[in-house]
This record gives C-alpha cells, sequence and structure tokens, in this order.
C-alpha cells in the first residue's frame, strides 16, 4: 500500500489528476498513489508549490499549475494529461477554499472566490474529465466534507459550498454510473493541515475539536488518504454516490453536550 497498513492496492501504470495537489490531503493522496504504481498529476495555483510538491514525491509525478475556478485553464489541464499519457483513470477533485464568518460579513468578493473554487472548480473538472473516465471506466472522487453533510456554526457559506460538493456527487453517480464512471466523495472532519494552524495553534481551542472526536484526536493526512485509494480501487466496484464520513466518529453523534460517566 502506499502508506503503513496490511491493505495494498495496485495502481501500475493508471493515470490519477489530483487537484489541490500541493499541500494537505491532496499531497498525502499524490504520494500515496504514487507508492502504488500510479503516475500522477498534481494541480493547484502555485507553480512554485507544486514543484516542491513534486519533488518530494517517490515515483511518477507531473506538476502542471492551473487555477480550477477557470472553465479554459480546466479544460487545457484535462487536455494536457491526456496528450501526455493518452488516458486518465482516476481523478481527485481536491481543491478547496475556506472562509469562515457569519453571512453578513462575509463579503461580495470571499464569496465569489469561495465560490469559483469549491463549487465552480468542482463543475469544471467534472465537465472536462467525465468523458475521459467513461473511456477508461474510470473514478472520480471528491473531497467534500462532514461540512458538507450537516451546518457549523460561523461556516455558512463553507458549508453551502461543501453542500453542493455533496450533491453533485450524488447526482453525477446516477447520470455516469452506466457510463462506467463511479462517483463517490471522502467526507473529512477537522485534519491537521496548514488551515487548520489557528486551531493547533491554541490549545484550548484544540482541545474543543478533539472533545467532539470520538477517538479523541485531530485527523492527520494519513488517516484520510487511504479511503481515496479504496474509492478508486477494485474493492470499491460496486461503491458509488457515496459520501464517506472520515471523522472518527465525529458525524455519529447527535450534537449534544458530552456527559462523561464516571
Amino acid at each position: 500500500m502506499a502508506h503503513g497498513g496490511s491493505v495494498t492496492y495496485d495502481f501500475t501504470d493508471e493515470v490519477v489528476l489530483v487537484t489541490g495537489g500541493g499541500s494537505g490531503i491532496g499531497l498525502q493522496v499524490a504520494k500515496d498513489f504514487a507508492a502504488a504504481g500510479a503516475r500522477v498529476v498534481i494541480s493547484g495555483r502555485s507553480a512554485a508549490r507544486l514543484e516542491a510538491a513534486a519533488a518530494g514525491i517517490d515515483g511518477s509525478v507531473q506538476a502542471i499549475a492551473s487555477d480550477i475556478g477557470d472553465a479554459q485553464q480546466t479544460s487545457d489541464l484535462v487536455s494536457a494529461v491526456i496528450d501526455e499519457h493518452g488516458h486518465l483513470d482516476v481523478v481527485v477533485s481536491n481543491a478547496a477554499a475556506y472562509v469562515p464568518g457569519d453571512i453578513t460579513e462575509i463579503s461580495g468578493e470571499d464569496w465569489e472566490g469561495l465560490r469559483q473554487t469549491n463549487i465552480d472548480g468542482f463543475f469544471h473538472l467534472a465537465q472536462a474529465a467525465l468523458p475521459h473516465l467513461a473511456t477508461s471506466r474510470g473514478s472520480f472522487i471528491a473531497t467534500s466534507s462532514v461540512s458538507g453533510i450537516r451546518g457549523d456554526w460561523g461556516s455558512a457559506v463553507y458549508n453551502a459550498s461543501k453542500g453542493a460538493v455533496s450533491l453533485f456527487v450524488q447526482a453525477l453517480a446516477l447520470d455516469w454510473g452506466a457510463r462506467g464512471v463511479r462517483v463517490n466523495a471522502v467526507a473529512p472532519s477537522a485534519t491537521n493541515t496548514e488551515p487548520l494552524a489557528p486551531v493547533t495553534g491554541n490549545p484550548a481551542l484544540l482541545k474543543q475539536f478533539e472533545d467532539r472526536v470520538a477517538l479523541g484526536r485531530l485527523a492527520e493526512v494519513d488517516d484520510i488518504s487511504p479511503v481515496f485509494l479504496f474509492l478508486a480501487s477494485d474493492a470499491a466496484r460496486y461503491v458509488n454516490g457515496v459520501i464517506l464520513p472520515v471523522d472518527g466518529g465525529t458525524s455519529a453523534s447527535t450534537g449534544q453536550a458530552r456527559l462523561d460517566v464516571a
């Protein structure tokens, strides 16, 4: 397997495109697919970050700077992958933005930027990639969130954007399943990545987050990444239209206060 564990996946010669592959969950997903034999293409807005990320990945990896919020750039990205590798087997739609705050405090510019990345970006990528995945009978996997399943305080616009991703995935699974494409999503809870630094750097706030997780800790990227490999593998050949929480039990709660019984 691409990381420690008893399950082994073989993606030898399969072509995997990971958006938002320069850091965080996307980077770990890219590493794990590459370690499992795939030819991996990572994309993101920052060419410098992508090149640095690619240099740290063992295996076949290509970095292409692209903004999936732009339809033409996304079309060009998928075309470049096909031109270079001849086919496309797995797409991981991972690029995302986060904007917190009360809806009355969110600027139009902030909403536009969030929407362009989280919603428009998914739309552009799916539109460009799904026909190629139908040819390869491949897999499209999105990074949604537990925040795309239920609401959070002070995160309405983010919740809405991830909710859109979740419903896109379910609807596209219906439309494309008969064409041989499985469409699924991974829904992580709070994960120890760069955007969560304000939480991990604040012990009191971190404890609040950890207290909401049945396993008692935040997720690490290597807790999340193996689920993408599973969903792309033949082991998940009958899994389609699933929004799979990977959240340590967070979404198992009713949300009521925790009662510690001695």
